[in-house]
């Protein structure tokens, strides 16, 4: 049973990856830009959704979209609400639904992200990772601790790095004054999306978003989802919590993974693993790997 289930992960983490790269090629809606506060807007369609904050001299963006094409798209959309020129992105993971857009924004740029996105982002490039963006737009702003707080075109903002949660290198914004969280993938609606082939965990994500949830924040912009209010992640969260405990409980009483997916209702079939592995999927392979 045991090799069996290394064998399902190991074919399951290959396809989630080239999922995630098909997932990136797949055309998404139109971008579309909506008013959130008086110089914050949040841009869906076109990949994961962006943050447009808009400071004294200039904007900031949060995710740049998934292919070039829709991350110029994006920048035609800023044009609309300031003459003022793009001077930073934040990054909040490596998921190419967030990064390749960059390939559509202007050059020179300050380029922010932690340092296992930009580990991450750059193994993609050493792979020839299709529609990667080009090295000129690789993070050239590291971020290395927990928190660091900054101030850029006038905005105060702290970037927040728990753990490893979604992927390796997550990064939220938090803007204290405007109190708006960008969390990229880190929360949607439902169970937390865990990437093990970027070495992602359970454990971290529920450190990670137990910090965001203890924010004095009332809008969470979400990577694929609509933006949330405090209470609504806190929701997630615990529900996150408590189905991970089970897990646990149920991975000590030596229950194999088609068993605990039979008890939460799972379906349990033979075959090619699904595209992108559910939580408790992954959650047992967490607990369970050597």
């Amino acid at each position: 049973m045991r090799n069996r289930t290394i064998g399902f992960f190991t074919a399951a983490a290959a396809l989630a990856f080239f999922s995630t790269l098909a997932f990136a090629q797949a055309p998404f809606p139109e971008v579309t830009v909506k008013k959130l506060k008086d110089n914050i807007y949040v841009a869906d369609g076109g990949g994961g959704t962006s943050t447009i904050i808009i400071g004294q001299n200039g904007v900031i963006v949060v995710d740049a979209k998934n292919r070039a094409p829709d991350g110029k798209k994006l920048v035609d959309e800023i044009g609309k609400l300031t003459n003022k020129p793009i001077t930073t992105v934040i990054l909040t993971h490596s998921d190419p639904d967030h990064t390749r857009g960059l390939g559509g924004f202007p050059k020179g740029l300050t380029i922010i992200a932690h340092e296992n996105d930009k580990k991450e982002i750059e193994q993609e490039l050493a792979n020839g990772g299709a529609q990667a963006a080009p090295k000129e737009y690789l993070p050239n702003k590291i971020v290395t601790q927990e928190r660091e707080s900054m101030t850029i075109e006038g905005i105060k903002m702290t970037l927040i790095h728990i753990a490893p949660a979604h992927t390796t290198g997550d990064l939220a914004v938090y803007l204290p004054d405007e109190k708006v969280v960008a969390s990229g993938d880190l929360i949607g609606d439902g169970d937390p999306g865990i990437h093990l082939f970027k070495n992602g965990s359970s454990e971290g994500w529920i450190k990670f978003v137990t910090v965001l949830a203890d924010l004095d924040a009332d809008s969470y912009v979400r990577g694929h989802a609509d933006v949330a209010n405090r209470e609504q992640v806190r929701r997630v969260l615990a529900n996150a919590i408590a189905k991970r405990a089970r897990i646990v409980d149920l991975v000590k009483q030596g229950k194999s993974l088609d068993d605990i997916k039979q008890t939460f209702g799972e379906p349990v079939k033979a075959g090619p693993p699904s595209r992108f592995p559910s939580f408790v999927e992954t959650t047992y392979e967490e607990l369970t790997k050597k």
